[in-house]
């Protein structure tokens, strides 16, 4: 769907690069994860990707083409929810919707989208009295009205209370199962790890490593098994390698041993990212 050569960019007042010389590809069908820290260059590289941002340096293609080629036409394709939500304050949930749905062909049915959320019964309250959390999930379903094909997403779960997450996120996924393609950034490493086919890291305007999250944690893993047990009422640890596992004495700790927990030396995503970035998660 994108593929990105050599992309940086420069705002005017600034004499370093904001991204300064990235290589991607966004699959089709796929959600591509793209982390850092802040000012690392992520929403920069959004709102490049989004035509937000003109007078990059590099080549973006979008479905083939080149980025620039498109005129707005393009908008009709694509879905985005920003980090922090935009809405009219003064007018209510539905006439927001509704406002939005005048600048595209295609729309889709509201109903079922703010009934999925838990909005529709607050769809005649003013934007401007809702929660940080309803304005969010506003924002995700404002994205998805286009009915588009490509989905720009920017902490779509930041400051939502874990239900209406767990609806957002199974949202997101069958948006990808029916083809739809998914570009996410979010600090919430467990959204990454469940949501993403891959993910991208980038700090100071360059990125730093790409893969899939299984691939990444292997290996920045390590190959271990540590097994924690129960002897005389005090606890105990011991580790083994994977080689080390198949040999007779860890199984004879398994038999013999009051077994508590058994825990593989997989890394996280969040450790990835500390090691990876240099920085760590904000709170």
């Amino acid at each position: 769907m994108i593929k990105v050569k050599n992309l940086r960019y420069k705002y005017q007042k600034s004499k370093d690069y904001a991204i300064n010389g990235i290589d991607f590809q966004i699959n089709e069908g796929e959600i591509f994860g793209f982390l850092g820290p802040s000012g690392a260059g992520k929403s920069t590289t959004q709102k490049v990707l989004i035509k937000l941002l003109r007078g990059f340096e590099g080549e973006i293609e979008y479905q083939g083409k080149p980025l620039n080629s498109y005129d707005d036409q393009f908008y009709q394709d694509i879905g985005v929810s920003f980090e922090m939500p935009i809405s009219f304050s003064k007018l209510t949930a539905l006439e927001n919707l509704e406002f939005f749905k005048r600048l595209y062909k295609k729309t889709v049915d509201l109903e079922p989208l703010l009934k999925r959320v838990g909005l529709w019964d607050d769809r005649h309250k003013k934007a401007g009295e809702y929660s940080k959390g309803m304005k969010i999930r506003l924002n995700f379903i404002r994205a998805l009205l286009n009915d588009p094909m490509f989905l720009f997403l920017d902490e779509p779960t930041n400051g939502v209370d874990p239900a209406n997450s767990r609806i957002m996120k199974d949202m997101i996924l069958e948006f990808k199962q029916k083809g739809g393609t998914v570009f996410l950034t979010s600090h919430i490493m467990g959204d990454i790890d469940e949501l993403c086919d891959r993910v991208a890291f980038i700090a100071e305007g360059k990125l730093r490593e790409e893969g899939a999250p299984r691939d990444l944690k292997i290996k920045y893993g390590r190959r271990t098994v540590t097994v924690e047990y129960r002897e005389n009422g005090e606890l105990h640890s011991q580790t083994f390698t994977m080689e080390e596992i198949k040999l007779p004495s860890f199984f004879k700790l398994l038999q013999e041993k009051e077994i508590e927990t058994l825990h593989s030396g997989e890394t996280t995503l969040e450790e990835i990212f500390i090691k990876v970035t240099g920085v760590k998660l904000r709170a």
